[in-house]
């Protein structure tokens, strides 16, 4: 896949939802996200310091295990890390909202108009 520039996280985003193309994924990020956020809530509460380390090992554990696997792709964080998280956090919002199949249209248009990054399988 080609290295991405963008200018501005409003370009990204779509990006960002393409490389999350499928819903197995996306459920996959939330899944290891609302875990990873139980057990350093957890963690936190209980002041049990190992514990805060539960939303970067199990939502990176779980996410990026799907790009390669699931997706055949890089997660987006590597090239983008910050725009990476706020992607995260809204596509998640999205999803608890009913609106996962909009973030499945908005891939598919981005794939659509740069097949050059689709996943090569």
């Amino acid at each position: 896949m080609s290295e991405q520039r963008f200018q501005s996280y409003e370009e990204f985003w779509p990006y960002y939802v393409a490389m999350h193309s499928k819903a197995t994924t996306r459920w996959i990020h939330l899944t290891g996200t609302l875990t990873g956020l139980a057990v350093t809530a957890y963690g936190a509460v209980r002041r049990r310091p190992r514990l805060l380390l539960g939303l970067p090992l199990i939502g990176y554990g779980m996410a990026w295990p799907a790009h390669f696997l699931i997706e055949g792709n890089n997660p987006a964080t590597f090239g983008h890390p910050a725009w990476s998280l706020r992607g995260d956090a809204q596509m998640i919002r999205m999803m608890l909202t009913g609106r996962d199949a909009e973030l499945s249209e908005i891939a598919a248009k981005w794939l659509a108009e740069h097949p050059e990054d689709a996943p090569r399988r």
